[in-house]
């Protein structure tokens, strides 16, 4: 097979890539980003000479250029991961959002019908996945908020959750009631993906993942800025009061449900990937301080201090939470860590590869992509 993954320089995505080429030895992985701030090609510098590996830098919105890469590598899946991610970013700069997300995928499965269509066993064999977010359903209320206190055990079922716990969860049947900009993108590309099945038999399926966490995440996002930020004695910026939830879901894990749904999933189907891992910010944030004055050698409640109240999101959603069920009980999915096992696996990647953060941090990873692919 002949696999095109978009956004594969980023971070879920290049775990994807990754596992995607050492196990599949015999596919030939084609690795599109357009590499933007949150790609980095550092991110995959242990597989970038494998035989089978191919790295193509171009834009999902470029339709025609998108024509030449279906053809010329004769791709026979898609794994659909290139998107404006940032809620933050999607309040101030709505456009490129709407263009990324919305226009670059229409862009691809445009391109992906156009070149399947014109072969003879057409979509025998092919396969479209998209992956998508929790946040496309909007907010859940938190009706038992004492409970939330302790996370839920990681391989606990969710017949569980909801028996212990009487709370709502994401189901893959749950109404889309997107809340900003970003989410409301990403539930755009969700209805073009599912279109394009309904009128023209694309075969396709769509998946949409709680909030990922571990190596390679742009520092930007919650979980690396405040490692980063504990290491360098910076403020810790905390929404609110800190009391929205998250189910946070360890990347490795995701990375293994997107293989096992690309090969084994339904076309047609939609599929909840969660960690069935909630936590409060402000706990989930304690328990990152902890760790991190902890491997540093600092005293407990060293960097308590650095927590920094600030004035909270614009629509910023009070919990989200994923119910996996159905994948654990079609296809055999379900989280392999345990919380405290993922965030120290976690802390101590940042923590011993500070060259990769400050080539971050600096940006002279983006100064030396616009150098080498200048002109091109």
């Amino acid at each position: 097979m002949n696999i095109l993954i978009t956004g594969g320089a980023g971070f879920i995505g290049s775990h994807v890539v990754r596992l995607f080429v050492n196990k599949y030895p015999e596919y030939h992985i084609v690795n599109l980003d357009k590499l933007t701030y949150a790609g980095n090609l550092a991110n995959l510098k242990d597989i970038e000479d494998k035989p089978n590996y191919t790295f193509v830098k171009a834009d999902i919105c470029d339709f025609e250029r998108m024509l030449e890469i279906f053809k010329q590598y004769s791709i026979d899946g898609v794994i659909h991961l290139a998107a404006e991610s940032h809620v933050d970013r999607s309040i101030k700069d709505p456009f490129t959002f709407a263009r990324t997300n919305v226009m670059g995928t229409l862009s691809l499965l445009q391109a992906a019908k156009a070149t399947w269509d014109e072969l003879p066993e057409r979509y025998e064999g092919k396969r479209f996945y998209h992956i998508s977010t929790d946040e496309v359903y909007g907010a859940l209320e938190l009706t038992d908020p004492q409970g939330i206190e302790s996370p839920f055990a990681t391989k606990a079922s969710s017949a569980l959750h909801h028996h212990a716990y009487g709370r709502e969860y994401f189901l893959e049947t749950t109404k889309y009631n997107p809340h900003s900009p970003y989410s409301a993108s990403k539930a755009s590309s969700d209805h073009f993906v599912r279109a394009f099945h309904d009128t023209y038999g694309l075969p396709t399926i769509v998946t949409n993942c709680s909030n990922n966490y571990g190596p390679y995440q742009f520092p930007e996002k919650l979980i690396p800025l405040f490692i980063n930020n504990i290491r360098h004695g910076k403020p810790l910026p905390v929404y609110g009061k800190g009391e929205n939830v998250r189910d946070w879901l360890y990347v490795v894990d995701h990375a293994r449900a997107i293989d096992l749904i690309f090969h084994k999933g339904k076309i047609a189907e939609t599929y909840n990937i969660g960690g069935f891992n909630e936590w409060k910010n402000i706990d989930l944030i304690r328990v990152i301080i902890k760790t991190v004055d902890r491997l540093l050698g600092n005293a407990e409640g060293t960097s308590d201090h650095l927590i920094t109240y600030v004035t909270d999101r614009a629509g910023h959603d009070l919990r989200y939470a994923i119910d996996s069920s159905k994948l654990k009980n079609e296809l055999g999915w379900e989280p392999s860590l345990q919380f405290e096992e993922g965030i120290e696996k976690t802390v101590r990647w940042y923590l011993d590869n500070q060259e990769w953060m400050d080539n971050i941090t600096s940006g002279d990873y983006e100064k030396y992509y616009e150098e080498m692919y200048s002109g091109r």
